[in-house]
């Protein structure tokens, strides 16, 4: 079953769903470019490691697991010392846990040279919210934006601090940058909403080359499909993160809708 929205589906971005969404994009971004590219450049698929701690990290119940398997322990023999009885009652709280991230990413590398010409990004909300995971992203940024290798910047995700750019007055939903490394400091910086459509968009690559077109919005309808993501999400419920205002009174009125077209 198709995906209900023309573009970025709101519900795709839910935080038990997105991660498995991100390595299917990675897999179809990859297998779309690769016999476009062939025989002077090859997609190699890459994986980066974090290591975070932060709230969300948090596993509900677990506190629980280790209290009940203290208490099955063999009962230990009864001191006479006298304890008064504390009348301080305590607050069962949770405590952070160490999460580790891995983040998959595409570069494109000449075969000759094993040079990286382009590197595509597809951030993750670690990237997008303040802690280690996005200082650690932001340096390996810098690092390309300061080199002669172009950058591809896929941002499908609401919540969270967008990564920085210069000389815009886009406020979007989504954004996708394409960062060529001949043309810095100016870039194409491709803003939308959840209600239009994903534009497609160029790989660059070395000069004089023909650059493939990434259409998001296609591979995106076919994950959808393929994965059955219609069985997984619950449209009578509201997407996490939330749509407010205008984008959700057009979010309530395409649902109904789509359900009204299904059923007619």
């Amino acid at each position: 079953m198709p995906s209900p929205f023309p573009g970025m589906n709101p519900y795709l971005e839910h935080p038990e769903i997105w991660p498995g969404i991100h390595h299917w994009l990675i897999i179809e971004i990859a297998k779309s470019l690769s016999p476009q590219l062939r025989p002077k450049y090859r997609v190699a698929v890459e994986v980066r490691i974090y290591e975070t701690i932060r709230e969300e990290s948090l596993l509900v119940g677990i506190p629980d697991l280790i209290v009940k398997s203290s208490q099955t322990k063999t009962q230990q023999p009864t001191s006479n010392i006298a304890v008064m009885e504390s009348t301080l009652k305590p607050q069962k709280v949770e405590v952070p846990l160490p999460e580790t991230v891995k983040q998959g990413y595409l570069e494109i590398r000449e075969v000759a040279t094993k040079e990286v010409v382009t590197a595509i990004e597809l951030l993750s909300p670690v990237n997008k919210r303040s802690g280690e995971g996005r200082k650690q992203y932001e340096s390996k940024r810098n690092r390309v934006l300061g080199s002669a290798t172009h950058l591809v910047e896929i941002d499908l995700l609401r919540r969270g601090e967008p990564l920085s750019v210069y000389g815009s007055n886009i406020k979007s939903h989504y954004r996708i940058l394409v960062s060529r490394g001949d043309c810095r400091p100016y870039a194409d910086l491709y803003g939308f909403n959840v209600e239009d459509a994903i534009p497609s968009f160029p790989i660059p690559l070395k000069s004089g080359d023909r650059e493939p077109l990434v259409n998001l919005q296609e591979l995106l309808n076919n994950i959808y499909d393929q994965a059955s993501y219609d069985l997984e999400i619950d449209y009578t419920q509201e997407p996490v993160p939330p749509l407010l205002g205008e984008d959700l009174v057009w979010l309530d009125r395409w649902v109904q809708e789509q359900q009204l077209r299904s059923l007619g």
